[in-house]
């Protein structure tokens, strides 16, 4: 994946401001920084929902959000996308069915999350970290080259939350190339790299080690402060 000399503008506030970076592919790399930092608005131009003032998104060599994409690249939102009134069963499936896909892979995308046994509740009915897990199915069902996902551990507790970074690095060992935003710190831990951001700005590319040994600090939260520290601009006045 790259980006060139990316930039969004919403009125006249700069959403992402002159943003270039490369990003390997079989990996998991972070995208790290306060809410509000550019994180989603970031990913919504990698998946091609998001309109560019200039520069340019390349997503597995083709234009972002271009139609020989939709089979290639999984997406999960911060916000659940699924049917309520519909069960487990018959939103993944329906997912499928948009893609070209049958039954049988959107069985395989619900073993993979591990919602197998509960494959005929209704969505409406799902607590949260389910709900999280039937969102990803859909991501999972057109076995997408890369998987985009935006926080997608929120709100769940911490034995969830393992369980979906496992997820995560399985995918990855298989060939998938993941792209996971976060404002969580210690998960950057589980990432090979990170992309750090603050004010629409790329504060730095790196991993988790060599973050540790530019700062100094031994916590991950410690050292994005002091890198975040050394790339503030004093304001004059």
């Amino acid at each position: 994946m790259s980006i060139e000399n990316l930039q969004v503008k919403r009125g006249k506030i700069t959403a992402l401001q002159d943003f270039s970076v490369q990003i390997g592919r079989s990996s998991i790399t972070g995208l790290l920084g306060p809410s509000g930092c550019g994180k989603t608005t970031l990913i919504r131009c990698i998946v091609g929902t998001q309109i560019v003032t200039s520069g340019r998104v390349t997503v597995l060599r083709r234009p972002a959000g271009c139609a020989e994409l939709r089979h290639r690249v999984g997406y999960l939102p911060q916000d659940p996308t699924i049917y309520n009134d519909l069960r487990i069963i018959d939103n993944v499936r329906y997912l499928a069915a948009l893609y070209g896909f049958d039954g049988k892979a959107a069985d395989s995308a619900i073993e993979r999350v591990g919602l197998t046994n509960h494959r005929t509740a209704f969505c409406g009915n799902l607590s949260g970290g389910q709900r999280t897990r039937v969102s990803l199915a859909c991501a999972l069902v057109c076995e997408p080259e890369l998987l985009v996902l935006d926080e997608p551990t929120v709100g769940l507790d911490p034995v969830l939350r393992v369980d979906l970074w496992e997820q995560f690095a399985d995918l990855a060992r298989g060939g998938t190339t993941l792209l996971v935003s976060s404002h969580v710190m210690d998960e950057a831990d589980r990432c090979g790299d990170l992309l750090l951001m603050r004010e629409g700005r790329l504060v730095a590319h790196t991993t988790p080690t060599q973050l540790r040994e530019d700062t100094g600090c031994t916590s991950l939260e410690d050292a994005f402060l002091s890198m975040i520290m050394r790339n503030t601009v004093p304001q004059a006045g």
